[in-house]
């Protein structure tokens, strides 16, 4: 076995020293802000999964890094840029994606765009090289005082919006057809919703980078959709794995100094795979049901 590896692993289960860490300032932080996102990832995501818009996401989490890195090298709030950037980029695929046959195409065409905007500012970005790095895999425990309340912040603003469009938005993601005859105003909740998935990407960014977002955006909802097709349900445990991913993350990552999206990524995945066993066993098909 590599050297470094061996070392890596026996230094994740030194839990004396995870317990050192976890006095400072900014491992507590890491830890508040982790169990604040990984609240919103997991109550969006399972409308995001029904709404098929996993793609959208990745999508918006790179563009973020566009908003963010313009940011950096304008000298700003690069979590402030992060968020314009991904609402921009989610509003736009909504707007020109609006037919499905249509949407994947259009994303990649901003998409790419995008990406080579990011790659050109973080080349003109003067100050260190790992900065920059760190857009692409996230640091979460950069986030500090500020980005805490940044993150605080905004999770309220979209929480708060969510109950409040919740059933009519599940209603027009699950039958877009059928809720448009009663009434329901699709197209608005739609640029609402990409809104919402924008920021939330956005913040995503922090802790798990702009490449690695859907790990906690998508692939948690992805599991509970799994093992049961009850909205409310699915939701409850679509949260419980986002926050497992994201505050186990953190706490085995201390130790080794391993960036912490590896963990993240890698816990979200094994509980994937679980619940599809899960799934596969009780013959569920994965589908979120409409409440009646």
């Amino acid at each position: 076995m590599n050297e470094k590896l061996a070392d890596t692993f026996s230094k994740m289960f030194d839990w004396q020293a995870t317990i050192d860490l976890l006095q400072y300032d900014f491992v507590q932080q890491a830890l508040l802000a982790a169990a604040i996102l990984g609240l919103l990832a997991g109550a969006i995501g399972p409308l995001i999964i029904s709404r098929q818009m996993s793609f959208a996401v990745h999508g918006t989490s790179e563009l973020s890094l566009t908003g963010a890195s313009a940011a950096l090298l304008a000298g700003i709030s690069v979590g402030l840029g992060a968020i314009v950037g991904s609402v921009f980029a989610a509003v736009l695929f909504a707007l020109l994606g609006s037919k499905v046959r249509e949407r994947d195409s259009v994303i990649g065409v901003v998409l790419s765009f995008g990406l080579g905007l990011s790659v050109l500012f973080m080349w003109l970005y003067p100050g260190r090289t790992g900065t920059s790095f760190s857009l692409l895999v996230g640091q979460i425990v950069g986030v500090g005082n500020s980005g805490l309340q940044l993150l605080l912040v905004c999770a309220v603003l979209v929480l708060a919006v969510l109950v409040v469009v919740y059933r009519p938005l599940l209603f027009a993601s699950t039958d877009p057809d059928v809720a448009r005859a009663r009434g329901v105003p699709v197209r608005a909740l739609s640029i609402v919703f990409a809104v919402l998935v924008g920021v939330a990407a956005a913040l995503g960014v922090q802790i798990v980078g702009a490449l690695l977002v859907l790990s906690l955006l998508i692939t948690p909802a992805a599991a509970a959709a799994r093992i049961t097709s009850s909205p409310l349900k699915t939701t409850l445990f679509s949260i419980l794995f986002a926050e497992i991913a994201a505050v186990g993350g953190i706490l085995l990552s201390l130790a080794p100094g391993v960036p912490v999206s590896s963990f993240v990524t890698t816990i979200s995945f094994v509980i994937y795979l679980a619940c599809r066993a899960i799934g596969s066993r009780s013959g569920s098909t994965g589908r979120v049901a409409v409440p009646a």
